[in-house]
């Protein structure tokens, strides 16, 4: 499916589309006790941004992250954060990299265009709950070549030690945990930490060479309790969305 073009913000839409972000996003945690901690300043933790509508001080929708791509303008995300068949696509979305305390050292992108998976569109499938957001140049430069990308790891299995990393909504500076992670179903997988809550669906799975193999998303859309956190299983469904992405 090609890329669909993000409509201009209307002011009609802002409390409406306000209010669907504050809910876009489900509380995830840890059932082994462990939880999240504020993640340190690093280069490889600024490809993690914040999506907000307008700029990076309005309404938070969700986590996104930059992923390597030839054009050099690719993030990867959760549909949900996006687009749904209730309100269609998101209006006004800029994409926040290394955003903390009211700080956006690389400034905000706005996002040009979004590509899900047809069965989301038509049916909200958890099996389908990955987007790729494109985001348009800053003074002629792409957001890839401000902050870098994370190469896209597909067919890894489970079981893979990753870090998650994201924005809770009531937070201005990202959280991270590190762990395992198993078999929710063949297609879907899960994370067990605390500190996830509304605002990290989107953030990325990455494993220790750096890949991005997961988003919080998916069953539940992204998870109902505090416990754990899922993802669509990065499997030949996001290579192939990934790919119709770039095209």
């Amino acid at each position: 499916m090609p890329s669909r073009p993000v409509r201009p913000a209307r002011a009609a839409r802002t409390l409406a589309v306000a209010a669907v972000l504050l809910a876009a996003a489900i509380a995830c945690g840890g059932e082994d006790g462990r939880t999240a901690s504020v993640a340190p300043q690093n280069p490889a933790w600024d490809r993690i941004g914040t999506l907000s509508v307008h700029t990076p001080e309005g309404p938070r929708a969700c986590t996104a992250s930059v992923v390597r791509s030839p054009g050099r303008n690719l993030l990867v995300t959760a549909a949900h954060c996006v687009q749904s068949r209730r309100i269609g696509l998101l209006d006004g979305l800029v994409f926040t990299p290394g955003y903390r305390n009211g700080y956006s050292p690389y400034g905000s992108w706005p996002v040009e265009s979004v590509t899900v998976d047809p069965h989301w569109e038509t049916d909200d499938d958890p099996e389908y709950d990955v987007a790729f957001v494109t985001v348009r140049p800053v003074d002629g430069r792409q957001v890839e070549d401000a902050v870098g990308g994370n190469p896209l790891g597909t067919e890894q299995g489970f079981g893979l030690a990753v870090s998650v990393t994201g924005y809770p909504n009531e937070r201005d500076e990202p959280i991270t945990c590190s762990g395992l992670t198993s078999s929710q179903s063949p297609t879907q997988e899960r994370f067990d930490c605390g500190g996830y809550t509304d605002g990290t669906s989107g953030s990325p799975w990455l494993t220790t060479n750096g890949r991005v193999i997961g988003v919080i998303g998916g069953y539940q859309e992204g998870g109902s309790t505090p416990g754990t956190s899922y993802s669509v299983t990065f499997d030949e469904r996001v290579a192939e969305l990934y790919q119709q992405a770039l095209a």
